[in-house]
């Protein structure tokens, strides 16, 4: 049962300072590089576009406009 979620994309809700789980997977697209990113590993988001993203960096130049 466990198993079921591997290789799979999860949706989340992004708030504040954590995430709710909308439908269940193991991992999240970075909205600006493709890179899956682990549940486990997942640090940065855009409350406001409500989207992850793989790195610090990526999500710098997403809140700044570049892509």
């Amino acid at each position: 049962m466990l198993m079921m979620n591997r290789n799979r994309v999860a949706k989340l809700y992004y708030m504040a300072s954590s995430f709710r789980m909308l439908a269940s997977g193991d991992h999240v697209l970075c909205a600006v590089s493709g890179e899956a990113i682990p549940l486990d590993e997942l640090r940065y988001w855009s409350v406001a576009k409500q989207e992850p993203y793989a790195s610090a960096e990526i999500s710098t130049r997403a809140a700044l406009g570049g892509r």
